[in-house]
């Protein structure tokens, strides 16, 4: 089993809500995540946001957080998983390449993840040219989020009331 097949069972099973956030992957983990069988019944959004003061805005990213840090891929989890209200959001930051940006080089990348009750990170140094570096890190996104997946049980979080 792969791992959007594995993350759509245990969405379908235990009927969580996911989310994502992404800076670095220019919406290909939604893409990905959005393939996923039943995908409408479980994939409440994502959300791209490339400019800092639009990742502080929308997702609540601290002002003067490194771009390319585990402070902000955490913040960019937490904050999409609480405007999406998800059970679990994965987020993806770094420099995809080719050359370094910000003192950071190529390839190097953080993704985060956050649930209702605990908040995350993973730091990941990826050889290759751009387009690797995206493709391998929306895969190790996947395999993050069918991860913490695991770790959460039915039935998700009590939905916001929303206005008629």
């Amino acid at each position: 089993m792969n791992d959007i097949e594995r993350m759509s069972e245990l969405a379908r099973s235990r009927k969580l809500r996911v989310c994502v956030a992404e800076s670095l992957t220019s919406g290909q983990l939604a893409n990905t995540v959005g393939q996923g069988e039943s995908a409408s019944e479980w994939f409440a959004g994502g959300i791209v946001a490339y400019l800092t003061d639009v990742k502080e805005r929308v997702l609540g990213l601290a002002p003067g957080t490194d771009p390319c840090s585990a402070a902000c891929a955490e913040q960019l989890a937490s904050g999409a998983r609480l405007l999406f209200d998800a059970d679990i959001c994965v987020s993806t930051t770094g420099v995809g390449g080719p050359g370094s940006e910000g003192g950071h080089p190529a390839g190097t990348v953080y993704l985060g993840w956050a649930t209702p009750t605990h908040v995350g990170h993973r730091r990941l140094a990826l050889p290759g040219d751009p387009q690797s570096v995206l493709s391998a890190s929306v895969d190790a996104a996947m395999r993050l989020l069918a991860f913490h997946a695991e770790t959460l049980h039915p039935v998700g979080p009590q939905r916001r009331a929303h206005p008629a």
